[in-house]
């Protein structure tokens, strides 16, 4: 029984390079989906509360700062190519959801 070793190097290096793409992306899904969480968690208390609305508003901000980023980065090519399509789903779902609740703050 022989084992061919030339087709195991690609895929060693395509763990590697999984492993070096997914991991700075999930370092920003992470903390998005904790913004995410912190906004829908803890809304302003009422209509007086200026702070709270300007606190929610900010955190809707960010995070759709982290998606924008999170969701550049794995349109690039190598990296949709490395990761697969399925990258594509949380920067997409916590952007809109953050998205959702701005456009619903009164």
């Amino acid at each position: 029984m022989t084992v061919d070793h030339a087709g195991s190097a690609p895929t060693r290096k395509r763990r590697w390079a999984r492993w070096a793409l997914g991991v700075p992306l999930a370092l920003i899904h992470a903390p998005n989906a904790l913004v995410v969480y912190a906004l829908l968690r803890y809304p302003p208390q009422g209509s007086w509360d200026h702070q709270g609305y300007t606190g929610s508003a900010m955190l809707a901000l960010v995070s759709l700062t982290l998606s924008v980023i999170g969701l550049l980065i794995t349109l690039v090519p190598p990296v949709r190519r490395t990761l697969g399509t399925w990258w594509l789903a949380p920067p997409v779902v916590l952007g809109a959801i953050a998205w959702i609740r701005m456009a619903t703050l009164e």
